[in-house]
């Protein structure tokens, strides 16, 4: 898997790269799979009867197995890794864990800091065997202060404690709202923690001096929200404050409703640019010259109207009518879309965002390539490796014979 000697894979920044993951559930692995997207080889380090918890998620019902019965939430973040079942508790398993970090680049884990000092997997321990290797960690709540040793997930990090409830408005019980998709924290703090490995490994190259990369979901959450947080500084604001769209100041930066109660998104910053142009494609060429209406200042004096007359306008046709009005607009609009019509998007499927991968019992499955492309070729995936399917191989290749092997497996150090 991933294999760099592909004559048919393009050349990718991180060829040559070597990654040893000890990290479960999403947060992560996400960030390895992003690594693996952009060249690297990730070895994934799993409990060799229990494995990556997430596995145990289908099992469990909490995710539903779908079409052929894979387990997206596994293949999603590990997708063309390479999969070794250590027990680390062992002491074989724990040399064995020891000799890959002497043959990697990046140690990259989200064990917390009291299992890695039991285990003596943590900075000092991974430096003596390997003194140039770049350690990565995720975590909940930073490396300081008094919550660095408890953990974190992403709806509790990230969503309620790093203020993103703060953005939606609450029910009307007064209870908060859920964060909208799962693993919604983990996949930004996994791109965040894979953009700062590729710095670190920039630093090493440059300098010779390997850094340790500390991100968490709290600090994620903070720089996602980073204008509202700062704001709440300056205003003493408790929560994003919900505007009236009847009252919007610009009535270009709206969202309108269709007849057939879809919505359309229109983001015209600089609307004088595009007011003639949208008045004619709406069929109401004369709001163009509208005293009310025929610039930035007016439109901001007469928002209430402005609005009233576009609401009216955009209600009473569907979006496939808009569609086809509004084809050669220049200004920036957009229709809500829902998931599956996301899955069909022109730009989705010209760009490669979706590419689809073979899942170990041969259905094939479309996962969401990360956001970077390289010399413009689109994102290939590989489908994520069985639980330790690659022990054997791993293990032959950094030299250990067979006879050693079958000794671990028969002690429990390894799969």
């Amino acid at each position: 898997m991933n294999d760099p000697t592909d004559s048919h894979r393009p050349n990718l920044p991180l060829d040559g790269i070597r990654v040893v993951e000890v990290a479960s559930w999403t947060f992560v692995p996400s960030g390895g799979s992003v690594l693996v997207d952009w060249g690297a080889e990730v070895i994934k380090v799993e409990h060799p009867v229990t494995g990556d918890p997430q596995r145990g998620l289908i099992t469990s019902g909490l995710v539903p197995g779908g079409a052929g019965g894979v387990n997206f939430m596994i293949e999603q973040p590990n997708r063309g890794k390479r999969s070794i079942g250590l027990n680390l508790a062992h002491p074989d398993g724990r040399e064995m864990l020891l000799k890959l970090v002497e043959t990697a680049d990046v140690f990259l884990t989200n064990y917390m800091p009291p299992v890695r000092r039991k285990l003596r997997i943590d900075i000092d321990d991974l430096r003596e065997r390997n003194p140039r290797i770049i350690i990565a960690r995720g975590t909940g709540q930073g490396p300081h202060g008094p919550d660095a040793e408890k953990g974190g997930y992403d709806g509790a990090s990230f969503w309620a404690r790093g203020g993103m409830g703060a953005t939606l408005p609450q029910r009307p019980d007064g209870w908060p709202m859920n964060q909208p998709a799962p693993a919604f924290g983990d996949v930004m703090g996994g791109m965040a923690t894979a953009g700062a490995i590729a710095a670190a490994l920039y630093q090493r190259e440059a300098t010779g001096q390997p850094s340790i990369v500390d991100v968490s979901l709290l600090a994620t959450a903070m720089w996602q929200l980073s204008p509202l947080v700062v704001a709440a500084g300056l205003f003493g604001l408790e929560r994003f404050p919900q505007a009236d769209r009847t009252q919007a100041i610009n009535p270009g930066v709206n969202i309108y409703r269709t007849s057939d109660g879809r919505f359309l998104s229109f983001i015209l910053l600089q609307t004088d640019k595009h007011w003639a142009q949208l008045c004619q494609c709406i069929g109401r060429p004369g709001m163009a010259t509208d005293p009310r209406f025929v610039d930035m200042a007016a439109r901001a004096e007469n928002n209430e109207a402005c609005i009233a007359i576009l609401d009216e306008v955009f209600g009473a046709q569907t979006l496939a009518y808009w569609k086809e009005a509004l084809a050669d607009f220049r200004g920036v609009w957009v229709p809500f879309q829902t998931l599956s019509e996301l899955f069909e998007d022109p730009q989705v499927a010209a760009n490669g965002y979706l590419p689809t991968m073979t899942a170990a019992n041969g259905t094939e499955v479309r996962l969401v390539a990360n956001p970077a492309m390289f010399n413009e070729q689109p994102v290939n995936v590989e489908r994520a490796p069985e639980h330790g399917e690659h022990t054997e191989t791993l293990l032959l290749e950094a030299g250990v014979p067979w006879d050693r092997i079958a000794a671990m497996k028969e002690a429990g150090a390894i799969l």
